[in-house]
């Protein structure tokens, strides 16, 4: 049964894959910073340390708010009428704990002017910027405080000190419903890619990976998905079977998506060690 409604799924997708194209949603890439995972050694004195929002990264070009992999956030004119002409790099967020939220008001491509209302667009760098961190934090404040829009917001920085500090701060964080935290070198430039000069710190691990299967599911689950059979960029694979919702396992992550998962360290065969699903990564907008 789960693949019968797979197949009737598949026109659906193919159909918004050519409907993105008609309507130019797909772009270049924008060139985004892209963090590392802490681990305890780096002297912190040189680091600012923020909270890691559970929101949907956003690139500003000046015009128009783009996800991660190129794809327009048809925002309303009236959110983005007073955001400033230079390129911005933050996340779009409802509050803690509203991922499911946010992400999916901000993935229509006819926007819910209700729904805009409760997001902000929270501020954490400044990629045109050629000025180390530390001045780019300056340059944020200077430039958003107070903000020109409702809706447009620096996300709190401050300076880093101890590793016992920065995880007495980790644990209030989380237990206020909060993701994590962020240290940003203060003497970095902006980097494109993946770069140790920004770390984000949790109290769990994070990766993603690409679907490449399922498997059934049995029981209260007959007819639904069982896994998600995802494949790392090496070319491994392995299963994913938990941290799904029913709504998530009726209507799964499609072939050659990319999720997220979180997990503890790895087996001893290299593995996530207690992987579990925590998100598809949303880049392509979708029809009501």
């Amino acid at each position: 049964m789960f693949f019968l409604l797979y197949r009737r799924w598949l026109p659906a997708l193919i159909s918004l894959v050519l409907l993105s194209s008609a309507f130019g949603l797909h772009a270049e890439k924008p060139q985004l910073t892209l963090a590392q995972t802490y681990e305890q050694g780096p002297d912190l004195t040189h680091y600012w340390v923020s909270e890691k929002l559970d929101g949907v990264r956003a690139y500003w070009n000046g015009e128009r708010l783009m996800s991660r992999q190129g794809n327009q956030f048809h925002a309303p004119a009236w959110f983005t009428a007073d955001f400033p002409g230079e390129p911005l790099d933050g996340e779009l967020w409802m509050g803690r704990g509203r991922f499911a939220e946010v992400s999916g008001a901000v993935r229509k491509l006819e926007p819910v002017d209700s729904e805009w209302r409760q997001v902000q667009y929270r501020i954490f760098d400044l990629p045109a910027s050629e000025a180390p961190f530390s001045e780019r934090v300056a340059q944020m404040r200077q430039l958003l405080v107070p903000s020109p829009s409702p809706y447009l917001s620096m996300i709190g920085q401050r300076q880093a000190s101890s590793h016992e500090t920065l995880m007495a701060r980790l644990g209030q964080v989380v237990s206020a419903g909060g993701e994590g935290l962020m240290l940003h070198r203060g003497d970095s430039l902006y980097h494109v890619g993946r770069t140790n000069d920004l770390l984000k710190v949790k109290q769990y691990q994070d990766a993603e990976a690409v679907v490449v299967g399922y498997t059934p599911g049995q029981g209260k689950y007959e007819g639904m998905l069982g896994a998600l059979v995802v494949e790392l960029e090496g070319g491994r694979q392995f299963k994913l079977g938990t941290g799904f919702s029913d709504e998530e396992r009726a209507r799964p992550p499609a072939i050659g998506a990319t999720v997220t998962y979180k997990f503890f360290g790895l087996t001893s065969t290299g593995l996530p060690r207690f992987a579990s699903f925590m998100r598809m990564r949303d880049e392509e907008p979708v029809r009501e």
